[in-house]
């Protein structure tokens, strides 16, 4: 019991830390791109499946859970919607509910997308 106290404060630092989703921007451009993102129409072939929200409170600090911005300049990411497959960095199947989204392979953009500055 003794070497579990010394995880404790850690445990309870991030369990207070503020969480966000991840903040995306639409930009109008693929040079204006942090991340080129294609939607898959099957749920099988997205590398991220991703529940939008509406709220930043309803943010829980990962990856799968977008919060469009309007402006640039809130954005963890800035994203560019890719009309084919072969031209995306990464492929999105959006879902109805958080137990839902989450990484199904492993990726280089894992836990960078809540970032600011990515």
């Amino acid at each position: 019991m003794r070497g579990s106290l010394p995880a404790l404060p850690v445990i309870l630092a991030l369990a207070a830390a503020p969480l966000a989703a991840a903040q995306v921007h639409v930009v109008k451009y693929e040079s204006q791109a942090d991340l080129r993102v294609f939607v898959v129409p099957y749920e099988s072939q997205a590398d991220l499946c991703v529940r939008r929200v509406r709220y930043e409170s309803q943010a829980r600090g990962r990856d799968e859970l977008w919060r469009y911005v309007r402006y640039e300049s809130q954005a963890d990411v800035k994203v560019f919607f890719v009309p084919y497959e072969s031209q995306a960095d990464i492929k999105v199947f959006f879902v109805r509910h958080d137990s839902q989204a989450g990484w199904r392979r492993e990726h280089a953009w894992q836990g960078r997308l809540g970032e600011r500055g990515s």
